[in-house]
C-alpha cells in the first residue's frame, strides 16, 4: 500500500504545502470523528473524473457506519455529485436522503478541505442512523463543537499548522471543556470534572474562568502560567502546544484549540487527560536510564584502569612473547571499553558501530609494530546495532584486523592495505576483512587453527552472534604474486534486539 503522501500526490494535492495540510488533518481527525459520532473519509479527484479515497477513520464514541475498508476505492457518476459540488463551490454539502443500501443506514455530509484558499480534497462525514435515542447534553455539545470544526476545515483554519503527535494527545472521552469568547466554561464533561477534582479543584467548572482556575490549581507556578497562557491563546484564536500541569495528587495534559467557525459564536475547546501514571513511569525510566548510563561509564573507567595496569606490566616483561600477549590483552580490553563509553553517552541500548570502529581502528596502534606497514580503510556502514551484538562484533573485527596486519605481509615486502567492508540487508549483516597480502598457507584450515585470535573470533561469531566465519582467497586476486585473503563474517539478524 502506498503512503498517504503518495496517494495525495496522485490526486489534486500536488503542492508540498497542500499535502502537508491534508496529512495534518488526518493526523488530528480522530478528534473530529469522536465529536461528530461519525466515520470520516478523505477523497481526492482523479484525472479520470472519479474520486479516490485516500484515508479513513472510525469514531470511538459511536458504532461505525462504514465497517468496510474504503481506502483505495473509487466513486464516480451520480454518487460523486456531492464531492464535485463541495470541491467546485467550496461549501459543505449534505445529501438529501439517507443511504439505506448498506447494512447500516447513514447520512453523508461532504466538507471541502481548504488550504490557502484552494480546495485540495473533500471530507466525507458518514453518520450511523441506526442509533436512535434522545441525545444528552454531552452529545449535543459534542455535535455542536464538531459542526464548528467542520466549518473551520472548510474555511482552512483547521487543522493547526503544527503536526501534533496523536499518541499522547487528549481524546474527547478523556475530558472536554467548552469555553465561550471570554474564556469562561459553558460546559464540562463528567470526565473533565473528575480530572480537575484530582487536580484539587472542588467547585464547578461551568461559569469559571478556566485559565485562572487552572493556574491556581497548579503546584508549579511556571507550569500553571504556561497552561493558562495556552488556554488564553486558544480563546484568542491561536493553536498552543499541549502542556502538562501538575497538582498535589495528579498530572493533567491540557490541549486547547480555538473554535472560530465562520458565522458561529467564538470560543475554545479544552481537552484534558490524566497522565499521572504515565509521567510517573517516564520519571522512573529516566532514572533507570541515567543509572544504566552511569554503570556503563564506571565499567569503561574500570576497563581503562585494567588496560593501563596490563600495559605497565607489559613494559616490565623481558620475554617478547609475554610482552606481546599482554599488549594484545590491552587492545582487547580497550576495544570493549570504547563500546561502554559509547553506551554511556547514549539514551538507548544501541551502539553506533561505525563511531566505535572509528575510535578502535586508531587504537590498533602502529601496525608496523606487529607486521609490515599496512593501510586500513573502512567501506560501507555498520549502522546502529544492539549493545549485545555490538560488543562481540567489535572484538571480532579488531581481532581480524590485527591478525591481517600481523600475518598478511612479509617484513621485506612492499606496504599492504587492509579493507573492512560492511554490507547491511535489513537486520542481516555481512562483514568482510580483505587484505592484499601473501594469502593463506597451503592446507590452512581456519576451523582447526589453534591461534588464540582465531579461537576468540570463532567463539564470538558462532556462540555470541549466532553467525558464521569463512576464510579464503578473494574471488579476484589483488595482484600478481599477492593472492590476498578475505574473511567473511555472516551475522543474520544482527540488527534485532537480543534477549
Amino acid at each position: 500500500m502506498s503512503t498517504l503522501s503518495e496517494r495525495l500526490h496522485r490526486g489534486s494535492a500536488t503542492a508540498p504545502s497542500q499535502v502537508d495540510h491534508a496529512r495534518r488533518l488526518v493526523a488530528d481527525w480522530q478528534l473530529l470523528a469522536d465529536l461528530a459520532f461519525a466515520d470520516l473519509t478523505l477523497w481526492v479527484p482523479l484525472r479520470t473524473g472519479a474520486w479516490w479515497c485516500v484515508a479513513q477513520v472510525r469514531p470511538l464514541t459511536a458504532p461505525t457506519s462504514q465497517p468496510e475498508d474504503l481506502v483505495g476505492s473509487e466513486v464516480e457518476g451520480p454518487d460523486a455529485d456531492p464531492f464535485r459540488v463541495a470541491h467546485r463551490e467550496g461549501r459543505p454539502v449534505t445529501e438529501g436522503d439517507p443511504d439505506w443500501s448498506g447494512t447500516n443506514p447513514r447520512r453523508r455530509e461532504v466538507i471541502p478541505v481548504r488550504h490557502d484558499g484552494v480546495v485540495v480534497a473533500v471530507l466525507a462525514k458518514d453518520t450511523n442512523l441506526a442509533v436512535t435515542r434522545s441525545p444528552s447534553t454531552l452529545e449535543l455539545t459534542y455535535l455542536d463543537i464538531a459542526a464548528d470544526l467542520c466549518l473551520m476545515v472548510s474555511a482552512g483554519t483547521f487543522p493547526p499548522e503544527k503536526l501534533l503527535g496523536g499518541e499522547l494527545s487528549p481524546r474527547v472521552g478523556d475530558g472536554l471543556v467548552r469555553l465561550d469568547g471570554t474564556g469562561r466554561a459553558v460546559y464540562a464533561s463528567p470526565n473533565a470534572l473528575s480530572a480537575y477534582r484530582r487536580l484539587g479543584v472542588t467547585g464547578d467548572l461551568v461559569g469559571a474562568d478556566l485559565a485562572r482556575l487552572t493556574r491556581a490549581a497548579a503546584a508549579d507556578r511556571v507550569a500553571g502560567e504556561a497552561v493558562a497562557a495556552g488556554i488564553a491563546a486558544a480563546v484568542a484564536g491561536r493553536f498552543p502546544d499541549p502542556t502538562d500541569i501538575e497538582g498535589d495528587s495528579a498530572t493533567l495534559l491540557v490541549r486547547a484549540l480555538p473554535l472560530q467557525a465562520p458565522g458561529a459564536e467564538e470560543g475554545a475547546l479544552v481537552l484534558v487527560r490524566d497522565v499521572t501514571d504515565l509521567r510517573s513511569r517516564d520519571r522512573a525510566l529516566l532514572t533507570k536510564d541515567a543509572t544504566i548510563r552511569e554503570i556503563h561509564h564506571r565499567v569503561k573507567n574500570n576497563l581503562q584502569t585494567v588496560a593501563a595496569l596490563l600495559r605497565l606490566q607489559a613494559r616490565r616483561m623481558t620475554e617478547p612473547a609475554a610482552r606481546a600477549a599482554l599488549e594484545e590483552s590491552v587492545r582487547r580490553v580497550a576495544s570493549i571499553a570504547v563500546v561502554h563509553e559509547t553506551l554511556a553517552g547514549s539514551r538507548e541500548d544501541v551502539v553506533d558501530v561505525d563511531d566505535v570502529l572509528d575510535q578502535v581502528l586508531p587504537m590498533l596502534g602502529d601496525l608496523t609494530s606487529i607486521g609490515q606497514a599496512a593501510r586500513t580503510r573502512r567501506v560501507g556502514a555498520f549502522g546502529e546495532l544492539p549493545a549485545a551484538t555490538a560488543t562481540p562484533l567489535v572484538m571480532a573485527v579488531t581481532e581480524l584486523l590485527h591478525n591481517a596486519a600481523e600475518h598478511a605481509f612479509p617484513a621485506d615486502g612492499p606496504p599492504g592495505s587492509i579493507e573492512l567492508v560492511a554490507e547491511r540487508d535489513g537486520d542481516d549483516l555481512v562483514v568482510r576483512v580483505r587484505d592484499d597480502g601473501r594469502g593463506l598457507p597451503e592446507g590452512f584450515d581456519a576451523a582447526a587453527s589453534d591461534g588464540l585470535g582465531l579461537q576468540i573470533v570463532r567463539t564470538l561469531v558462532t556462540s555470541e552472534l549466532g553467525g558464521s566465519l569463512h576464510m579464503a582467497a578473494p574471488a579476484e586476486p589483488p595482484g600478481p604474486g599477492r593472492p590476498g585473503t578475505e574473511v567473511v563474517l555472516d551475522v543474520p539478524g544482527a540488527g534485532r534486539p537480543r534477549r
